[in-house]
């Protein structure tokens, strides 16, 4: 099983309000990938951290392998979401991968 983690920054121009806005629009697009993508297993968007967090919306997925990642990487449908939900909205974009 592969572990994708991602951790996103929103932009510093985006009001409380706005922000709130785009984390349920990022939590909503990317969950809304269940199902939908060959090799998914789980997928978990997490848009309320303590207050000592650094970043403000965390991606917890994981797939069947390695290969079943790059097939979500490139996906329509992850495209699309990442492209009207996520890439818009986000200053910053941390990855780690790994084998469990």
């Amino acid at each position: 099983m592969v572990k994708h983690i991602i951790l996103w920054q929103l932009k510093d121009e985006l009001s409380a309000e706005e922000k709130e806005s785009v984390k349920a629009g990022i939590k909503k697009g990317l969950e809304g990938l269940r199902g939908k993508i060959p090799g998914l297993l789980e997928l978990h968007v997490n848009t309320v951290g303590l207050s000592s967090s650094n970043a403000d919306v965390m991606l917890d997925s994981s797939f069947e392998n390695e290969e079943a990642l790059k097939g979500y990487s490139v996906h329509p449908d992850h495209v699309k979401a990442a492209d009207e939900k996520v890439r818009p909205f986000t200053k910053s974009r941390v990855c780690m991968d790994y084998i469990v």
